[in-house]
């Protein structure tokens, strides 16, 4: 089994910072890539920001160069550094991990967090 905790959301005025957290556990035998998503109301889910097990980064153009997306290997755990928040990124922002199991090794699946709220206001 896997579980994916997200923590870090939250109510903020347009200008300000975030950081989200997003901690992987169970039986994870190798992690791919880390990847956070949102959903604002009424549109659909977006890729913001992922993070691959090499370290390369990629960024929806919305976020670039506000949103900064780092991994700690040993804690199994993505952050992202969310500043000059505005009221369009407002949304439910989901990490995605996209890993392997002991029970199996070579079968990468991806497996979703339970969401955070983040609330931008003007």
């Amino acid at each position: 089994q896997v579980q994916l905790v997200e923590s870090g959301g939250g109510l903020v005025q347009a200008g300000g910072s975030l950081r989200l957290s997003c901690a992987a556990s169970g039986s994870i035998f190798s992690i791919n890539a880390m990847v956070w998503y949102r959903q604002a109301p009424g549109k659909q889910r977006e890729l913001v920001a992922s993070i691959t097990s090499g370290g390369r980064t990629d960024y929806a153009d919305s976020v670039k160069g506000r949103f900064i997306i780092s991994a700690d290997d040993a804690k199994r755990t993505v952050y992202l550094q969310m500043n000059s928040l505005k009221p369009e990124d407002t949304a439910i922002y989901y990490c995605n991990v996209n890993l392997a199991t002991f029970s199996s090794r070579t079968w990468y699946s991806n497996y979703w967090g339970q969401g955070t709220q983040v609330t931008v206001s003007s």
